[in-house]
């Protein structure tokens, strides 16, 4: 039996009530109590010297020998990947709160919460399991699996599967074939011997030679829509605002369907927390968020079918149905949401783009960074999503760099991800840099960096380089009819030329050229890039939607 991991109490004061508001987790977890900084840090040593590791650390707001931020951090070197929170009592909440919850702001701590006061305190004990399985969810082998994937090797595939499988809130593990859970899978696979092996959740076997493959296995195509039925609304795209219209769409009595080419989430689903979206106070990871708004547009009569890859939209004429072409079929509705989103520009240094897979990832690469362990990694972005694939990448890799063109991040990353990263003493910031070459022998192991202002270069060993570049639309399904600034994002409302307007008005403010066809997101040209921003015009966008069936069936 694996050893069970552990949660570690640092309560000088009120070792009783902490103790006693973690009792029910002594049955799964190994809750050990410490009732100093010094104490917790010898707890540790004897849990990671016995093979364990430690989930969170739960510690009174005041210690005897340490300030809890301070030894927090201790902890944390220690201990990357544990949660951290501090459990107040009642005599000392309101007192410690201010100042604690200043350093919550920068990462050096994950929650602030009241010390429960008595059995099923379940305010408490929420935090608890959010972060215990925000934890769970990052951790290289987790207990409950959903997905096994068998293969001998960790290539480009194999952890792609596991990062659409992480995205889509499926726990998976990979074993070795000779393994049992290894001989158990290849038992009951009757075709020729070829890696990965992918035993889905629903029992069956399958060889993918693409994470698509995965996608249709597990959640159909859609040939599996009745085709003669023409939907009321069909979306393009499920991260934020396809997600947002799919959950108003279709809770206002809209038969609506989802078409991703990926996972549920877009890119917002690979951010490993979120911490500035409205309603989620200790933050929420992009997965969760995604899948969270799935199920909520399921219950609603929604229906998604990943892995498909829209090919062609046929505007409808004289109030025919639009039609989205697919490798597997077509749909057809009565109006479209395009909310394809944008894809992560390429870096276009050869010698590392033939390593994409290999220790070269673009996007936050969740499942990646568990392999990062004692790397030393770089990330290329000065966004809010570079900012958060740091954060999650410090957890595992030796050390993080972030590389950008500009002399710092303030001008385009949030403060909040900015403190937070000061605070990392595992990341730092090298601006006015960008990557001009790098290689390996099959996997990335070093690059070369150039000063922008200077020419001058260095070579840097690296074992991992993760490319968060900027923005590029998914845009070429899209028919000319429907108008594109000059990068090729689509255009909506007032941002339509005036040549293209119809009867000398312009479209509505989500509304293209084609009418019944809106765009919602970050496909959107002027769209802000925010989760926040992307799901609030998905939500808008469905009363027009309902004003134009409205006005097509009247």
């Amino acid at each position: 039996m694996p050893t069970a991991p552990a949660i570690v109490l640092i309560a000088p004061a009120h070792a009783d009530e902490m103790q006693a508001g973690f009792a029910r987790y002594v049955a799964e977890y190994d809750v050990r109590l410490a009732r100093s900084c010094a104490e917790a840090l010898e707890v540790t040593h004897d849990i990671l010297d016995s093979g364990g590791t430690v989930a969170l650390y739960a510690a009174e707001s005041v210690l005897p020998d340490a300030d809890v931020l301070r030894c927090f951090h201790k902890l944390r070197e220690k201990v990357p990947t544990a949660r951290r929170l501090i459990a107040a009592h009642l005599d000392r909440f309101l007192t410690d709160g201010p100042p604690l919850r200043a350093a919550m702001a920068k990462g050096k701590y994950d929650a602030y919460l009241l010390m429960p006061r008595g059995v099923r305190d379940e305010e408490f004990h929420h935090a608890i399991t959010d972060l215990l399985s925000d934890w769970g969810s990052t951790v290289p082998d987790p207990e409950v699996v959903s997905v096994k994937i068998i293969s001998p090797r960790r290539d480009g595939l194999t952890l792609a599967i596991r990062d659409f499988l992480d995205r889509m809130g499926m726990p998976s593990r990979v074993w070795e074939p000779e393994s049992d859970a290894g001989q158990y899978v290849l038992d009951r696979w009757d075709g020729p011997t070829g890696f990965p092996l992918v035993h889905t959740v629903r029992g069956e076997v399958l060889q993918p030679a693409s994470v698509r493959d995965v996608a249709i296995s597990m959640y159909g195509a859609p040939t599996a829509i009745d085709v003669e039925r023409v939907v009321d609304v069909a979306i393009v795209g499920g991260g934020p605002a396809g997600l947002a219209a799919a959950v108003y769409a279709s809770s206002e009595g809209l038969s609506t369907v989802i078409l991703e080419a990926e996972a549920i989430g877009g890119q917002a689903g690979t951010s490993s927390m979120i911490r500035n979206y409205l309603g989620f106070p200790r933050g929420i990871s992009g997965m969760r968020l995604a899948q969270r708004a799935r199920n909520q547009a399921i219950r609603f009569g929604a229906r998604f079918f990943s892995g498909q890859v829209v090919s062609e939209l046929r505007p409808g004429a004289d109030g025919a149905p639009h039609v989205l072409c697919t490798d597997t079929g077509e749909v057809r509705a009565r109006s479209v949401v395009i909310s394809s989103g944008v894809a992560y520009r390429k870096l276009r240094v050869e010698p590392v783009e033939a390593l994409v897979g290999s220790g070269v990832y673009y996007g936050a690469a969740m499942t990646a960074a568990r392999e990062m362990e004692g790397q030393d990694v770089y990330v290329v972005g000065g966004g809010n999503s570079a900012g958060q694939a740091a954060v999650h990448l410090a957890r595992f890799a030796r050390s993080v760099t972030i590389l950008v063109r500009r002399e710092g991040l303030a001008e385009t990353m949030s403060s909040y991800l900015i403190g937070e990263i000061e605070y990392n003493s595992r990341i730092s910031v090298r601006p006015c840099c960008r990557v001009v070459d790098g290689g390996g022998d099959g996997r990335l192991e070093w690059l070369a960096l150039e000063d922008v202002r200077t020419g001058d270069r260095d070579r840097v060993e690296s074992g991992g380089l993760f490319l968060l570049l900027g923005a590029e639309p998914h845009c070429d399904w899209i028919p000319p009819e429907i108008a594109r600034d000059e990068n090729g994002f689509v255009l909506t409302g007032r941002d339509v030329p005036r040549d293209r307007w119809a009867d000398e008005l312009p479209p509505e403010n989500l509304a293209t050229t084609v009418p019944g066809v809106f765009a919602a997101g970050d496909v959107r040209s002027g769209s802000m890039k925010r989760v926040a921003s992307a799901s609030g015009e998905g939500a808008s966008v469905v009363p027009l939607v309902h004003a134009y069936l409205a006005a097509t069936t009247a």
